[in-house]
């Protein structure tokens, strides 16, 4: 059964079309995501749904009574209550009907009569009622789910008007998840989670009775839940069936299946207009006739657009101006406290150049703390931190501190690299669509993508053979995630960073160390191997007799340490690193020919001009040129299919 349904409906902003004759159902239970670039409409089109904004066009229909609850992305709670109370709130009609039980239990042994027999009928109906709807446990529940988004069982008696705006967002999200809606509404619920609360809401969703709509930049979240993605992009919306992997999947062969189906095209009209030019120039009057018909032929063709290509919107290559030693990093015995906040007291690893290596685990326990005294910002309290032979540090703040606020974009890349002229500090802010008068910005005044696209920039400037990123894929979008994750993938130096997002680990990390109990655990392989393997490590850990958690540092190899496993894991590696080495030689095959097509068109153009009809030598210079580059795209276009 259809409990949402949305029919042609269109909305724009001052004569801006923000989407356009879209259309879109949900059924009971079901879960879907909604997802796009920043600046897609995926909040408006949410709003449109929720009856906030009207739509120039189209009707919402949703079935009756449907109990909808929604989550926008920023919560302003302004409650004197504390978490406790708060979260208790939604369940107030069970609270006054489990204190008008206990009222009803004390009278009715002075009652007599006809006022007792109303006094137990009462009861019978409320204790239905309050046994129905899991009243008993109601106070169970909102702990539960209280401490499933990283609440703390103190924190529970934090008054409401204390919290920050992350922790009062989480606030909203447990009423709204505790008031067991049949639709909720989810924008980007997993920001201010860490990775063990995005877990438990993944486990809480996927068991949910109603049904759930997501908007959402994490992508391993969605895969766990969802099982229909709409993507909103240049205007349409699009409905592919599946989790998010199979969603790219299917966009990624769509796309492919759409450009192959426009160079075949784009390949038969260029040879179209060849025999036409050809017949032409015979200058015979049958000839001429047949190339009439065929140019007739040609203007009925419907001419497909060339697929829009989403990774060219930003432009990201990371490459070491210098290779380091061997030895990138060793740290040893590092320790850190801040008052009544012990970090970590004996953390001792060694990274080795090009590894990637992704630190995980729970907010505060001193991830970001680690980075910033590995580039020395902070001082530790014990031990040390030594970088190898030809080391050339390059850190990304996910609070920007390199950004300097008074800079103007153009400004901040000036001040860094005094070698670039205008002109190429111009061209990287573009491939980095900073463009026009978007350069003289004030870099305090950007949103947090912008300001992540400009340290991004700053990045690849800086040409480092070793990237401490700290939350790098923070107010990224999915298409520049994806960008940046082929970038570190096709990195020859060497990464160390902090990441809640467990897609990008997965792609990118060839090792994982959690901060977890102060001390560092590793694990070789990426984030599934991780996952896979933490509960085991954990049990050994509380082992009795363990000698310590610093030792498992030690191990280089799975859990299992069996060479059937190594092997695998290498295995694993190699067939990666060999689908990098084609994904490469696919761009670069895409790259020539868009280079070559555009050659193409030049000539066509300097061959229409007059002067170059009378002039015979450029004339054939031009016409050789141009067979050469056509015979050299038929073997481009022939390898594209290969490797696509």
């Amino acid at each position: 059964m259809n409990i949402l349904e949305c029919h042609n409906l269109s909305k724009e902003f001052n004569d801006v079309p923000i989407f356009r004759d879209v259309s879109f159902r949900m059924e009971e239970k079901e879960k879907a995501a909604i997802v796009g670039i920043n600046g897609a409409g995926k909040t408006t089109f949410l709003r449109v749904l929720l009856g906030e904004l009207e739509p120039e066009e189209g009707m919402v229909v949703f079935a009756k009574d449907l109990r909808i609850g929604y989550l926008a992305q920023n919560q302003n709670l302004d409650s004197s209550n504390t978490i406790r109370e708060e979260l208790l709130l939604v369940k107030q009609d069970l609270l006054d009907a489990e204190s008008r039980l206990r009222a009803l239990e004390e009278e009715m042994g002075r009652l007599y009569g006809d006022e007792l027999l109303s006094a137990v009928e009462e009861h019978d109906r409320l204790n239905d009622l309050f046994s129905r709807e899991n009243g008993f446990g109601i106070r169970g529940e909102v702990v539960g789910v209280a401490r499933g988004l990283g609440f703390s069982d103190e924190e529970l008696d934090k008054r409401i008007s204390t919290l920050s705006g992350g922790q009062k967002t989480r606030v909203a999200l447990g009423r709204l998840l505790l008031q067991k809606n049949d639709l909720i509404i989810l924008d980007e619920p997993t920001n201010h989670l860490d990775m063990h609360a995005i877990e438990w809401l993944e486990n809480y969703l996927r068991n949910y009775t109603g049904a759930v709509l997501i908007v959402s930049h994490d992508r391993y979240f969605l895969d766990r839940i969802v099982t229909k993605v709409a993507e909103l992009d240049a205007t349409r919306l699009t409905v592919w069936n599946g989790n998010y992997s199979a969603y790219a999947e299917k966009r990624a062969k769509a796309r492919a299946d759409q450009l192959h189906a426009w160079m075949n095209q784009q390949r038969e009209i260029r040879h179209q207009e060849e025999v036409i030019a050809r017949l032409k120039s015979y200058n015979r009057e049958k000839s001429i006739k047949r190339a009439e018909s065929r140019e007739k032929m040609l203007s009925k063709i419907e001419v497909l657009d060339k697929p829009t290509q989403t990774r060219d919107d930003m432009h990201l290559t990371l490459t070491p101006s210098v290779e380091s030693g061997g030895d990138v990093l060793k740290v040893e015995h590092l320790a850190k406290s801040f008052p009544e906040n012990p970090l970590f007291s004996d953390l001792s690893f060694e990274i080795k150049r090009g590894e990637h290596v992704a630190i995980v685990g729970d907010n505060g326990t001193g991830k970001t703390t680690l980075l910033k005294i590995i580039n020395n910002l902070l001082p530790a309290d014990r031990g040390s931190v030594t970088t190898g032979v030809r080391v050339k540090i390059a850190y990304y703040d996910q609070e920007h501190h390199v950004l300097h606020d008074g800079n103007t974009l153009f400004d901040e890349i000036s001040d860094a690299h005094p070698d670039m002229n205008n002109t190429e500090i111009r061209t990287r802010l573009a491939a980095f669509l900073f463009t026009g008068d978007d350069v003289f910005k004030q870099v305090g005044n950007l949103s947090g993508g912008e300001k992540g696209r400009l340290s991004l920039l700053k990045l690849m400037l800086s040409k480092a053979n070793f990237l401490l990123l700290d939350e790098p894929t923070n107010h990224l979008d999915i298409t520049s995630k994806e960008i940046l994750e082929e970038a570190i993938r096709g990195y020859t130096g060497t990464v160390l960073y902090v990441s809640h997002d467990r897609y990008f680990i997965n792609r990118t990390a060839t090792r994982i160390l959690e901060l977890t109990r102060r001390q560092l655990v590793n694990y070789i392989g990426d984030y599934d191997y991780y996952a896979a393997h933490r509960e085991e490590r954990m049990n050994r850990l509380d082992a009795p007799g363990f000698p310590g958690m610093q030792s498992l540092d030690e191990e280089a190899v799975p859990a299992s340490s069996s060479k059937d496993n190594k092997a695998d894991w290498q295995a694993q590696k190699e067939q990666q690193k060999e689908q990098r080495r084609r994904e490469n030689e696919l761009k670069k095959c895409e790259e020539e020919i868009a280079r070559l097509e555009e050659r193409v068109r030049a000539i066509d153009e300097e061959l229409s001009l007059p002067e170059v009809g009378t002039d015979l030598a450029r004339l054939r210079k031009l016409s050789d040129e141009q067979a050469e580059i056509n015979a050299r795209l038929k073997d481009l276009y022939e390898e594209w299919e290969r490797l696509a």
